[in-house]
């Protein structure tokens, strides 16, 4: 809005877009750096929503890019148009240089406001993706630390596992041994019984 509202001169608009298309390479390579960023997650969701957002802000970008232009060639139609006015009115050429020199103040000062409107606006988005980054690797590491955690368990199980199953054949092998040890033991038993009841066998 503020590029179709500029008033002149071209030079006023060059300059202004040259500030716009500096902003928009800015913007073009952190998104570049998300989307690379997203391709080197593990997690399939996370990449998945990631490519979303830079997707999003790609779509967003060429909208602003396809206004831009379309600001420009209606600013430029209407710079042509106010030319060919200040040519027709030859009469008050020295009132109209006053005039346009008020304006080139009051537009200069506009363009200022602009820049910093749109710097502004570029500064949040690229926050906005410095955050989106920021959580993705907090979630990395919370992964990791949670894998972590899952290698150390496993591990913890085995031991347990293991030493369940030394106990388990530590039990079989004393009931085996009191097994024999009553065997011996009523062997014994009726063995001495033979001897005292049974002499003559």
């Amino acid at each position: 809005q503020d590029i179709r509202d500029c008033p002149g001169p071209l030079s006023a608009l060059t300059e202004l877009n040259a500030a716009v298309k500096e902003k928009f390479r800015h913007l073009r390579g952190r998104i570049q750096e998300l989307e690379q960023m997203a391709k080197e997650q593990d997690k399939e969701s996370e990449k998945q929503a990631l490519l979303r957002e830079v997707e999003s802000h790609k779509k967003q970008m060429l909208s602003n890019q396809a206004a831009w232009r379309k600001a420009n060639l209606a600013c430029k139609i209407a710079i042509d148009n106010s030319e060919k006015d200040q040519l027709l009115q030859g009469r008050d050429i020295l009132r109209q240089r006053k005039t346009t020199k008020e304006s080139l103040a009051e537009s200069a000062s506009n363009i200022t406001e602009s820049l910093m409107g749109i710097s502004r606006m570029m500064s949040q988005q690229v926050q906005q993706s410095e955050e989106t980054v920021q959580t993705l690797a907090n979630s990395s590491r919370t992964i990791l630390e949670a894998n972590e955690e899952f290698k150390s368990m496993s591990g913890t199980i085995q031991l347990g596992r293991k030493l369940i199953t030394k106990y388990n054949r530590r039990e079989l092998t004393d009931k085996l041994l009191i097994f024999l040890a009553l065997a011996l033991f009523l062997a014994t038993v009726l063995y001495i019984l033979k001897k005292r009841l049974f002499p003559f066998l």
